[in-house]
């Protein structure tokens, strides 16, 4: 029997729930289908259970700054490694019920099943052929475990299985040094855990610019090894893992795999919408849209490959919501790019990629933390941030930062590119004494001496003067 629907939504994470919040306004006649465990893979396995593992690990290292506020026997302090564990799965359970409302409140329009498509206007479920006037697929992304490591069983974690284990090894090694790769070997070597971490590029957490990778891994390679440029392999030895690349080896009891994340679209049925799918097998959808070709087919979230971050993938499902149930679909202009890794100092970037501005025309205006006034204070006077501007106009273009509070002020630059600041534009607001944002105005008044001076009544002509503790 043909069941038929204004609108089928395969996946029930950030962007499927974005994209069901969206279409339960226009229709009543929808369905929701979710393959595997219901609750967002950022609540149960992503952002926030590593979030919380990072506070717990930040918490703990914040005792090698005690003997300097005069705080003492910061040593005898330990670590019930158990017990973090547990608050980590008490805090993911609870984000996880959240999410899990949503679906349960849908009744009969939730479907527990792994769909595959059958057209452009009809796919199949736990053997029912369901029909809609419009498909969004939304079905999310794995983790990346090359196939011979598979044999190596519990001894391999990714962040699936991470946050349920009970206690932690004594030796790590963590390969791949993205985002998530970065964030987690900080993370568990501040635990206490003896972490050596591997990545194949030269860069580390997406960074672009040379000067703030350079800081990056110089500031992370004092609490723990990085290898980078080199592919690793596994070895199992007795009781233990031998990880190799190069000419590096270390011995671990176990390994975390960050290799990124991998779309799921095993048996989805994609080529039978009748579009040219690329080396992954994915089709190309127009961001503005998230329409594949001209079809009544849209892709939202971590599955179109386009940027695996949770406010991207609630946009990509606002979209798709929207134009699922238009006659002609909208076109939408995306917010400018963001990206936060939750490391220690902070690493950030935003605005356009270092890597794709003109380095020989561009400006650029640095701040680095050592001796920031308010950075000296809290013990966190390390780091480094770069603006990137027009010459002439002095329009803000984009940033790359390891700093502190990095997170914080990317937002602030964010902001100013999206409204097309200038320079002098941003040094016409106030910053206020002490904070870390004065580095921020470090770094804007080195760009300012760049690009025509503005007028003398203009407060944005404001220079520092020959005294860090006020600059």
């Amino acid at each position: 029997m043909n069941e038929s629907y204004d609108v089928i939504i395969v996946g029930a994470g950030t962007a499927g729930l974005a994209a069901l919040n969206e279409v339960k306004k226009q229709t009543s006649n929808f369905i929701l289908i979710n393959d595997g465990p219901w609750g967002t893979v950022c609540a149960r396995v992503g952002c926030m259970p590593s979030k919380a593992l990072i506070e717990a690990a930040n918490t703990f290292h914040s005792r090698s700054t005690f003997e300097e506020f005069g705080i003492r026997e910061a040593s005898s302090l330990t670590l019930d490694i158990p017990a973090a564990l547990w608050q980590v799965r008490r805090l993911r359970d609870d984000f996880v019920a959240g999410t899990l409302k949503i679906s349960e409140a849908l009744g009969e329009h939730a479907i527990s099943g792994r769909a595959r498509l059958l057209g452009p206007g009809r796919l199949e479920v736990n053997g029912r052929e369901l029909r809609a006037r419009s498909i969004i697929i939304a079905s999310g992304s794995r983790p990346v475990v090359p196939e011979p490591w598979r044999v190596f069983g519990k001894q391999l974690l990714t962040t699936d299985t991470l946050f349920e284990q009970q206690t932690l090894p004594s030796r790590m090694a963590v390969i791949g040094l993205g985002p998530v790769g970065v964030e987690m070997a900080q993370a568990l070597s501040r635990l206490g855990v003896d972490v050596v971490a591997f990545g194949e590029q030269i860069s580390i957490a997406g960074l672009k610019d040379p000067s703030v990778n350079a800081a990056a891994i110089e500031l992370l390679k004092q609490e723990f090894p990085i290898h980078l440029g080199q592919k690793a392999e596994l070895r199992a030895t007795n009781g233990g893992m031998q990880v190799h690349a190069g000419s590096k080896e270390a011995m671990v009891d176990s390994v975390l795999v960050s290799l990124g994340r991998r779309p799921n679209i095993d048996s989805l049925g994609l080529e039978t919408l009748g579009v040219e799918l690329n080396e992954q097998g994915l089709p190309s959808v127009d961001p503005h849209t998230m329409q594949i070709a001209d079809l009544p087919v849209f892709m939202a979230g971590d599955i179109n490959d386009h940027t695996p971050l949770l406010h991207e993938a609630a946009d990509e499902g606002y979209i798709a919501g929207v134009n699922a149930t238009q006659r002609d679909p909208l076109y939408f202009k995306r917010r400018v790019p963001l990206a936060i890794v939750f490391t220690d100092p902070g690493i950030a970037m935003t605005g356009t990629r270092f890597d794709s501005l003109d380095g020989d025309t561009i400006l650029t205006g640095e701040a680095r933390f050592e001796h920031q006034g308010r950075a000296r204070v809290a013990q966190r006077n390390k780091g480094i941030l770069r603006l990137y501007a027009e010459p002439e106009s002095g329009r803000l273009l984009g940033a790359e930062m390891c700093s502190p509070a990095g997170e914080h002020m990317a937002h602030l630059v964010a902001l100013a590119i999206e409204r097309s600041l200038t320079v002098h534009d941003m040094l016409r607001l106030p910053f206020y004494h002490p904070t870390l944002e004065e580095g921020l105005r470090s770094a804007l008044r080195q760009l300012s001496a760049q690009v025509p001076a503005c007028g003398k009544s203009d407060l944005a002509g404001c220079d520092a003067f020959d005294c860090e503790a006020l600059n």
